[in-house]
């Protein structure tokens, strides 16, 4: 597969255009997703301050992101390569701040009830862990613009889980909420292999490692979330909370 996908067609800037249109898009659903619970009064600014930290750090990879695909739309590559060197920072940053809300949502509300309590707990930093390793990838082949591009978009569409959580209408979807939530961004790597076929002849294997860490995070966070130890696990951080008060089970109040 990976002979068989050309490096050497001309691009005239065609698909960096397309890695901006893509990020705008997940930029979109997260960003709608969160301003529609809004709209809606379901949520709201009045929250704890690790919230709005918690927001920032997040929001502000995303419009990172975008400003990263931009800059090499419009053919800036210095300014790319030095802003590249955040991720080094801003990426920890999302894993202590992604694992501190999930134990922080557990407490105080336990979680969304459309989610299993334990698949909850265990599944966010699962996530959030194999988006860091992918990032982590990505930056490594830096120089292989092809890989680099590709393992970015998929990492991105790895963590559109709440953006299309808070879309979607998540309380029918039960028992499955969880697994569509948080598999559905595979669209956009869907996206990006139908144009690699129709413009480069095959599909780049980049894709299908994003697929594979996409897939593979969410089936792994959920068999560890059935095991007596996560549950176990999650009891004991709820214990002595307002969340201890919700079921294991996704509920409807």
């Amino acid at each position: 597969m990976a002979t068989a996908f050309k490096t050497d067609v001309p691009l005239q800037g065609t698909e960096e255009r397309f890695f901006f249109k893509l990020a705008c898009a997940i930029a979109l659903v997260l960003v709608a997703g969160f301003s529609v619970q809004l709209a809606a009064g379901r949520s709201s600014f009045a929250v704890p301050l690790v919230y709005h930290i918690h927001a920032g750090v997040f929001f502000g990879w995303v419009a990172l992101f975008v400003v990263q695909s931009g800059l090499i739309a419009s053919d800036n590559v210095a300014l790319h390569r030095k802003l590249g060197w955040l991720s080094a920072i801003w990426v920890p940053a999302m894993v202590i701040m992604g694992i501190t809300m999930t134990v922080v949502s557990m407490r105080r509300t336990g979680g969304p009830f459309f989610f299993g309590a334990s698949e909850f707990l265990i599944g966010n930093p699962t996530g959030i862990l194999a988006f860091a390793g992918m990032v982590g990838a990505a930056v490594a082949l830096r120089r292989q613009t092809d890989w680099h591009r590709r393992l970015m978009l998929s990492a991105m569409a790895a963590i559109t889980g709440p953006g299309f959580g808070r879309l979607l209408p998540m309380p029918l979807m039960v028992p499955y909420a969880w697994e569509i939530s948080n598999a559905i961004g595979a669209l956009f790597i869907l996206a990006g292999m139908i144009r690699d076929k129709r413009h480069r002849g095959a599909v780049h294997p980049a894709w299908f490692v994003g697929l594979a860490v996409m897939f593979g995070w969410v089936a792994l966070g959920e068999l560890i979330a059935g095991t007596d130890w996560a549950m176990d696990l999650t009891r004991q951080v709820m214990a002595g909370y307002p969340g201890a008060a919700r079921p294991m089970e996704p509920y409807l109040p």
